[in-house]
């Protein structure tokens, strides 16, 4: 009786054993992800960042190099902290076209459209 018994749960222990492993290996993330998680992958593969995802680049505010403000509209309301400390958000609307600067501090913003992946 105990030589049936071990040798059923050693033939269980090997089906188990095989059910586990795959011929390939773990998929990775990319082959794993479905849907909107696919898409948003290779979008990032491309180089792109379809939800703002990644920390945005550092602008200096100047004319030159306005802050680029991302939007599906041709306007956005925009906060500016002007200063490091500051404890008072300043609003204003930032429109489509050249760059606006800051009613407070002067620092410039430009609106460029962005276009939502789905």
């Amino acid at each position: 009786l105990a030589d049936r018994l071990s040798s059923g749960a050693l033939s269980c222990s090997g089906l188990c054993r095989s059910g586990v492993r795959t011929k390939f290996g773990i998929p990775t993330d990319e082959e794993q992800a479905t849907g909107l998680e696919r898409r948003t992958l290779q979008a990032l593969k491309q180089g792109k960042d379809p939800y703002s995802i990644l920390k945005p680049k550092q602008y200096t505010g100047t004319k030159a190099d306005p802050h680029i403000v991302p939007s599906i509209g041709n306007k956005r309301l925009v906060g500016c902290l002007c200063e490091e400390d500051n404890t008072a958000i300043v609003w204003f609307w930032l429109h489509e076209g050249e760059p606006q600067r800051c009613p407070e501090c002067g620092s410039h913003y430009k609106l460029v459209h962005h276009e939502l992946p789905h």
